[in-house]
């Protein structure tokens, strides 16, 4: 440990604003709970060889290049206040020590690679609108990785919403970087972002993916403009990082994904203001996209016929009538009585329903189809579930009670413990949870509110709005330890800790003491201890014990 740079950073800490330690703290991952009494513990734990090689290890090339020439400006924790680097710094950065970055700009993209990466955009934006709605009607299961369950992977690929597992993996992490995603325990959850996101029109989805996009990318990928490097210069944005290629590559296939990149690595159009720090403007990318349609064909088999990709509000809410089959340009939609059911539990009626699809057809409403909606509506209803108050117990009750003897025996409704009471089943599970289980069940349930009116339940679970961590308050009792431990005279409390050092390894100290005739006296003494304001030890030349004043003491140096 170099003793210079510790009291020099020492004496430096005081001097920032609690926010700029708590960064630096964060940074550095130091215990919220550290057993630290005052800032030169700081300072010897922050310039531990360990602790430097970790924090050297994540930075960017240019930063390792501005350190290794004491160009940049003060890196507090690295360097001294004119930007040289702590001599611990030094030697983690060793020999090998890289330019900075060259200003290159990625090639143009051919009008055909062009071509398939506004394909790739179209299909990304699109596929990442089925796997939200997928989320929100089940969360996807997130395992110990981060990585979505191995069944939503195989459910994501029966769905045609991924061609493999690979895919699914990056799509999730593309959701997770741009904030449609967000990670809750053991689950992934749609954010109030995502939510909103999927019912905007392409171009505005593709607009909002490639911003967050963007503002997700690491410091070292990023320019000072606000854009990012050329990505054939991202394996080497980091030289000492373990494992950074492998990021790399992840974060280049992300740009893929959302077409902002072509396969070989040029740069299509609306790229550019991107890359450039300007804002996206989506239109040379949408003029490639398929002409999306707000009309369907509506067909006697109770199916819908999209004759191109159906506007993105369009298409949600005809999937929350009917269960999309096929993902294509032309999709085909179907409507079948558990759809149409779970469409009223959700709010609609058969009303709302039949308006939707007469506007939304070429064709007008089929019979076939408008039979079913009002068949559907109903007999919708005819299990009802309520909150009895005094009791706190769920009650399922029903007009039909053969209908309610065969709930009562359901094998797939066991979990519940529903107990009959006279006409009707009782159990002490959640209304939502029993309504829920009912409607998964295909039975054609409504839940009733305290006054007895139908209510609407929305299943949808979507991820709490999460604070932006704030560093400071995670820090504060911390701070408030250091900030009380410090004196003004740094000389006498870096001269304490020194001698605390000496007696602990009982070492032979060269001592200049100040004498009350204005004269300084030097003492070669093994430190034996120190308390009461007096440094004790043997006298070497004398071979006596003395006992010194430490307000006396000048100056101490190894013998």
């Amino acid at each position: 440990m170099n003793t210079v740079d510790t009291r020099a950073l020492a004496e430096r800490l005081p001097l920032a604003a609690d926010a700029e330690l708590a960064a630096l703290f964060a940074a550095r991952r130091v215990s919220a709970s550290a057993n630290w009494h005052d800032f030169f513990d700081a300072a010897e734990a922050l310039l531990a060889p360990e602790s430097i090689a970790r924090a050297v290890a994540e930075l960017p090339r240019d930063v390792l290049a501005d350190l290794a020439a004491a160009s940049g400006p003060e890196r507090l924790g690295l360097t001294d206040p004119d930007g040289a680097p702590y001599a611990v710094v030094r030697q983690a950065l060793g020999e090998a020590v890289p330019t900075r970055t060259p200003p290159r700009v990625p090639e143009a993209a051919s009008e055909l690679d062009a071509a398939h990466a506004a394909e790739r955009a179209f299909t990304t934006t699109s596929s990442l609108a089925d796997l939200l709605l997928l989320a929100l009607r089940t969360p996807l299961v997130r395992v110990g990785t981060g990585a979505v369950g191995a069944a939503d992977k195989r459910r994501m690929a029966q769905d045609e919403i991924v061609r493999d597992a690979d895919e699914a993996d990056d799509l999730v992490a593309l959701a997770e970087a741009t904030g449609l995603l967000a990670g809750a325990e053991r689950t992934w959850l749609v954010t109030p972002t995502g939510a909103d996101w999927v019912r905007t029109s392409s171009g505005e989805r593709w607009a909002r993916l490639a911003t967050a996009l963007r503002a997700a990318l690491p410091g070292g990928l990023r320019t000072p403009e606000g854009g990012w490097i050329d990505p054939a210069l991202w394996p080497d944005a980091y030289p000492l990082a373990e494992g950074w290629r492998a990021r790399a590559e992840r974060w280049v296939r992300l740009m893929a994904l959302a077409g902002l990149a072509t396969e070989k690595g040029t740069e299509p159009a609306w790229a550019t203001p991107l890359r450039e720090g300007r804002e996206a403007d989506p239109t040379p990318l949408v003029t490639l996209m398929p002409h999306e349609v707000d009309k369907v064909f509506l067909q006697n088999d109770l199916t819908a016929i999209s004759p191109g990709p159906l506007a993105p509000g369009l298409d949600v809410r005809l999937q929350s009538i009917a269960v999309r089959e096929s993902h294509a340009q032309a999709s085909t939609y179907r409507f079948t009585e558990a759809s149409i059911a779970a469409a009223l539990s959700a709010g609609e009626s058969a009303d709302t329903i039949l308006g939707f699809l007469g506007v939304l057809s070429l064709t007008g409403v089929p019979q076939p189809l408008e039979y079913l909606v009002q068949r559907t509506a109903d007999r919708h209803g005819l299990v009802r579930v309520s909150l009895e108050p005094d009791s706190g117990h769920t009650i399922v009750s029903s007009r039909d009670h053969g209908l309610l003897e065969t709930i009562a025996v359901d094998q797939a409704l066991r979990a519940l413990a529903l107990v009959p009471d006279g006409r009707m089943l009782r159990t002490r599970a959640a209304r939502e949870s029993v309504y829920w289980a009912l409607a998964d069940a295909k039975y054609p349930v409504v839940a009733l509110d305290e006054q007895g009116a139908s209510e609407t339940l929305d299943r949808r679970r979507v991820a709490p709005s999460a604070p932006a961590p704030d560093p400071q308050a995670r820090y504060a009792t911390l701070l408030e330890v250091l900030r009380g431990a410090h004196g003004g005279d740094a000389d006498a409390a870096w001269l304490e800790r020194e001698l605390e050092t000496a007696v602990r390894g009982k070492a032979v100290l060269e001592v200049d003491v100040a004498l009350p005739d204005g004269s300084t006296r030097t003492f070669l003494l093994e430190a034996t201890g120190l308390g009461g304001g007096r440094l004790r030890g043997r006298d070497r030349a004398a071979d006596v014990e003395r006992t010194l004043p430490v307000k006396s003491i000048t100056a101490i140096r190894p013998a």
